[in-house]
């Protein structure tokens, strides 16, 4: 017999919002695993090396419990994006402390952040190719691969940013819009527009196996 499937997020926030305590630790503990994730996709190395991702997720969901009751009066964003922004400006002040960055302005820092760490890289251009198992095919991924690493380090930050959300965080298109702030319909143009500016600088032999 199957389990029947537990509350989901919007249901679990309405609970919180009639004060559940229960309900409150589920839909935060129900994220970790999906922010700890996106945590380590875009943790420097520098910091890999000192830092877990669990120890940035712990305090971002610690900083969220202390905000859920005003989150559920008036939520900002959808939910998993607003962790995500919470545990996103923890990295992001975790790699001003510790890596001592020059002077710049968040927004800069941000665009930084999608200049993955090169695990992270080969990661994102795997999961943008479509090339079958067979043995021949595999020789071709390790190539292939390769060269979408490089394309990708030379597309515009923009473009490589809905790139990462997607194919790297798997966010849905509702989520992106909501962490970029814009609508739908410019995250579907930007996604479209970020593939076929891969698929340019591939070139025509290799353009066709980018998903």
């Amino acid at each position: 017999m199957k389990t029947a499937p537990g509350p989901d997020t919007d249901h679990l926030l309405e609970f919180v919002r009639q004060g559940n305590q229960a309900a409150r630790e589920h839909v935060l503990a129900r994220h970790r695993d999906r922010l700890r994730k996106m945590v380590a996709f875009h943790m420097d190395r520098r910091l890999a090396a000192r830092f877990d991702p669990s120890d940035v997720v712990q305090d971002a969901l610690a900083e969220a419990d202390c905000r859920l009751d005003e989150y559920v009066r008036r939520p900002p964003l959808p939910f998993y994006p607003w962790l995500r922004q919470i545990a996103w400006d923890r990295l992001i002040e975790l790699r001003r402390r510790h890596l001592r960055a020059a002077k710049r302005s968040v927004s800069r820092e941000e665009l930084d952040f999608f200049d993955l760490p090169d695990d992270s890289a080969v990661l994102l251009a795997g999961r943008l190719l479509d090339l079958g198992s067979t043995p021949s095919r595999q020789v071709l991924r390790v190539e292939l691969r390769a060269r979408v690493q490089a394309a990708l380090a030379l597309l515009p930050a923009r473009d490589r940013e809905v790139l990462v959300l997607r194919h790297l965080e798997q966010l849905s298109t509702a989520e992106i819009a909501a962490v970029l702030g814009i609508g739908a319909r410019a995250v579907k143009s930007r996604h479209l527009r970020a593939l076929q500016r891969l698929r340019g600088l591939l070139g025509d032999d290799f353009a066709e196996e980018i998903t």
